[in-house]
């Protein structure tokens, strides 16, 4: 473990209201990789399935053009980005509430391990810190800090996110907002965000067009499960008349690839 004093901080960083006297660092990456091109990706702890599937999918697409996935390792949306970028070649942040030798939360001590490999945990707070509740607020300051734009896939109206989001305007960044159904709590902060003027997300590339950065090519995926989607592995076998064995091998591969999600026994195709 090391740390930047404030004089070393990233630029976008030290540029907001109150940078953190100090940032300690912890895993394989390098310092310059909080200088690069950097995007926020945060949201509900209990996202839906939906959620979820569009966190996972952001993670991946960004960090693999090249921008580094930034979010604060909690259940839910944080997470889903973090995994979504690990598929990559790409990088993951995640900014932690607490001491940096801690993981929290402890159910995500896994993922930690595996975003040290190649990348960064950082926080603002020294060995042994406990992770109280005021201390989120504070890292989301961060969070929005190091990102040129933050990404608010879903949001409760008193979310945690949508501080974060709020920090992001008051520093003159992009704020985007995954649109979401009008009828669910998940989406009233999202869709309120938007209402303020936060600009409506519909792919991974809307945000990489605001920062200038060419989208990588993805070849549309034609496996003829992927047609038949949403739906059981009951219903995929009856539906494509294959073997459960054949169906739960191909479903496996498909996963893998980051072209489909289960969630509740459902498996849906991936956005394109």
């Amino acid at each position: 473990m090391t740390f930047l004093r404030r004089s070393r901080l990233p630029p976008l960083l030290r540029a907001i209201h109150d940078p953190p006297w100090r940032l300690h660092l912890r895993g394989n990456g390098g310092s310059d990789l909080l200088a690069g091109p950097a995007v926020a990706v945060v949201g509900a702890r209990a996202c839906s399935p939906y959620g979820a599937q569009v966190a996972r999918m952001l993670g991946r697409e960004l960090a693999a053009a090249g921008v580094v996935v930034v979010s604060g390792l909690a259940r839910g949306v944080d997470g889903e980005a973090h995994r979504g970028a690990l598929q990559t070649d790409g990088h993951t942040v995640a900014v932690l509430g607490c001491g940096i030798d801690r993981d929290y939360p402890a159910a995500h001590a896994s993922l930690a391990r595996e975003i040290c490999e190649r990348s960064l945990i950082v926080s603002e707070y020294e060995p042994g810190v406990e992770p109280l509740p005021w201390r989120f607020p504070a890292r989301n300051r961060i969070i929005a800090g190091l990102c040129a734009a933050t990404i608010v896939v879903e949001a409760r109206e008193r979310s945690g996110a949508l501080i974060t989001a709020d920090f992001a305007l008051e520093e003159g960044r992009e704020v985007f907002a995954v649109p979401g159904e009008i009828t669910s709590a998940l989406s009233s902060g999202t869709n309120a965000l938007m209402r303020l003027g936060a600009t409506p997300l519909t792919s991974a590339a809307d945000v990489l067009e605001s920062l200038g950065v060419e989208a990588t090519p993805r070849p549309r995926a034609t496996h003829p499960l992927l047609e038949l989607m949403p739906a059981t592995a009951d219903e995929l076998a009856r539906r494509a008349r294959l073997a459960p064995a054949e169906v739960a091998a191909a479903l496996a591969a498909l996963e893998i690839e980051g072209l489909t999600s289960e969630a509740d026994g459902v498996y849906r195709a991936s956005a394109p």
